[in-house]
């Protein structure tokens, strides 16, 4: 079974309200800067569980596993980009609350944006609760950061997850890192070392996820 994260029924119908009110967006999302958090391990595990199903139920509710984001053991990073351009990654030392969150916007993304001339972006992150506390919100609007609303469970509407995949596949190609610094340090090269035309598709891929979510009335997709 394919591993996908869990959408509730209440969730199904935001993300199809969501998109679309969006279906016809077209260069509009090259202004979207994208971001998020990703958790790395030192060690990777398989964890496959199979069931019976035709080649066409591949996506089907009942043929997949619900992933859900959960703690554990490793470094934790945040990143983003905007179209082919690539902002900072960022290691996050320990747990992070929402005081903890609007310095790191303070610090990393106000230097982006300032450095991505003088064109008007959105800026994109999730509902978790860092991302919505009140002196998040309060410092976004102080520094007139424009947000975009997200819909909950809709990770397969965010490009990021795919920057995730291409950089643990690249550092499960070195040799084991013997510590978290050597983690970090390969975290770090491969980041830098992203193909900005990779990038740039996955924003073209966007008006696709948004009709993939429509065709499949708010449930998970391919993406």
């Amino acid at each position: 079974a394919l591993r996908k994260p869990f959408v509730s029924e209440k969730n199904h119908q935001k993300r199809l309200k969501w998109c679309k009110e969006r279906k016809n967006w077209n260069t509009e999302w090259n202004y979207i800067i994208w971001s998020d958090e990703s958790r790395y391990t030192l060690h990777q595990s398989d964890g496959r569980q199979r069931v019976w199903r035709l080649p066409k139920e591949k996506y089907d509710v009942d043929c997949l596993v619900p992933t859900f984001k959960h703690g554990g053991g490793g470094i934790m990073v945040w990143g983003c980009f905007v179209n082919n351009c690539l902002g900072p990654l960022v290691v996050i030392d320990g747990k992070i609350n929402g005081k903890g969150y609007q310095e790191l916007l303070r610090d990393n993304l106000l230097p982006f944006l300032n450095g991505l001339g003088d064109c008007s972006f959105t800026f994109q992150d999730d509902n978790a609760p860092v991302h919505t506390a009140g002196v998040v919100i309060q410092w976004k609007e102080a520094n007139l950061i424009s947000s975009l609303p997200w819909p909950a469970q809709s990770p397969d509407l965010n490009p990021i997850e795919h920057v995730w995949d291409q950089l643990e596949k690249a550092i499960r190609k070195r040799n084991p890192p013997k510590n978290t610094n050597e983690l970090v340090s390969y975290l770090i090269d491969e980041w830098a070392n992203l193909d900005r035309d990779y990038l740039q598709k996955l924003v073209d891929s966007i008006p696709r996820r948004v009709q993939a979510v429509i065709d499949s009335k708010g449930n998970p997709t391919k993406y």
